[in-house]
């Protein structure tokens, strides 16, 4: 069900009214209290900007970090809101709580041209419960709501779903709008051939995934430590490598299941542990050696599976193909990111799953070569296995 989105609200809904602006801010910081990504930040841009531009206020919520539900100082939205108003080019006021009369008495007196940062949300005990009283004293912030946090609507919380129930028009930012639109699109309408890439450490993370995606794509291309799940169920040597025992029969019945659809690693780039990353070498995946583990998928497999994606016209990836924090380990996840890149300058749609993914792809200076990176990892997640995401759901319907 298509969602409205803040382009739709008419100049009465916007022109010096208060939008309550849930958005996500929960950006790295480094041991001083310094964003060292801000990504999340820049995603929000547009949304804010198109909210100054046709006179709104705009009030925006966030969380940070976990702290559980007090307030604890390193959690704090302060930094944000120094590099927001370094972005924004505008007066940013930074209220340090919530839902207190403070908060609420600085939202009225909030003048256009002006940006309001409240607290962390997550300071509030309500927020993850998504307590109703909570949820009203939110809605006292603004006269509309806008959510532009798709990496939180995965999460049925006051700032996302409680505070809508209370608030009307109730709507989707640019980049939820962008989010859902490039998602959606890759499942319902896909140009074909369709190929997914999934990585990462457990199969019972990807399971859900699998089972959407397999009806769907032309191919589905597996990395990461799961492949060794897969491994275990043909039979082969894992050696050390992570195997989920109490999956291996699942892992054997999608394989059955999948035929052709679902390609395994070729090789394997192992070690005897991952401090001893010199020893690395590429082996056939019949021929692990039991004294040693798979971290990362074999040269042979980069190179087939790029060109799997050379010739594919929709892309999804999720999940890096080894442990690329540690080089040589990072050779496979940076291969698929490259021939990724090199497809969407030939005309594919290419959809970066957040995380680990997302990461590895700023990490290779190439997140401007997809067509689109997703903001946030667990929802995006949860949108691929089919599931509704509270914080869409209860937006006002197109």
């Amino acid at each position: 069900m298509k969602k409205k989105t803040v382009r739709d609200l008419s100049d009465a809904q916007l022109r010096d009214k208060r939008a309550l602006l849930r958005v996500d801010f929960n950006v790295p910081l480094d041991a001083n209290g310094e964003i060292t990504d801000d990504t999340r930040i820049r995603a929000a841009l547009p949304t804010i900007e198109l909210l100054l531009e046709r006179g709104a206020r705009p009030v925006i919520l966030s969380h940070l970090g976990r702290p559980k539900g007090k307030p604890e100082q390193k959690y704090s939205l302060q930094p944000v809101a120094e590099r927001l108003t370094e972005l924004v080019g505008s007066d940013v006021i930074f209220v340090e709580s919530t839902d207190s009369d403070e908060a609420l008495k600085a939202s009225q007196n909030l003048k256009s041209g002006q940006v309001l940062l409240l607290e962390n949300t997550r300071f509030l005990g309500g927020e993850e419960k998504n307590d109703p009283r909570l949820a009203r004293a939110l809605a006292e912030l603004g006269d509309c709501f806008v959510n532009d946090a798709f990496g939180a609507a995965h999460r049925a919380h006051a700032s996302t779903v409680g505070v809508a129930e209370h608030l009307r028009p109730a709507v989707a930012g640019l980049l939820m709008d962008m989010e859902l639109e490039y998602l959606g699109s890759a499942l319902a309408n896909p140009k074909r051939p369709f190929v997914a890439i999934l990585g990462g450490a457990k199969i019972s993370g990807k399971i859900d995934v699998i089972e959407q995606l397999l009806p769907k794509v032309d191919g589905l291309l597996i990395g990461g430590a799961m492949a060794c799940t897969f491994y275990k169920a043909m039979g082969l040597e894992t050696g050390k490598s992570l195997v989920e025992e109490d999956r291996v029969p699942m892992a054997k019945d999608l394989l059955a299941r999948a035929g052709m659809r679902l390609t395994l690693p070729h090789d394997a780039m192992v070690a005897p542990s991952l401090e001893q990353a010199t020893a690395a070498k590429a082996v056939p995946r019949n021929g692990i050696p039991r004294d040693q583990a798979m971290f990362d998928i074999g040269p042979q497999t980069a190179a087939s599976y790029s060109r799997a994606i050379a010739s594919a016209k929709t892309i999804i990836w999720n999940g890096p193909m080894g442990v690329f924090e540690t080089p040589p380990f990072d050779r496979g996840t940076r291969a698929i990111a490259e021939a990724m890149a090199s497809a969407t300058a030939k005309g594919a749609t290419t959809i970066v799953g957040g995380g680990d993914s997302a990461a590895a792809v700023a990490e290779a200076g190439l997140e401007k070569k997809m067509s689109h990176v997703s903001t946030g990892g667990g929802a995006s997640l949860e949108f691929l296995e089919g599931k509704k995401l509270p914080g869409v759901e209860v937006l006002d319907n197109a």
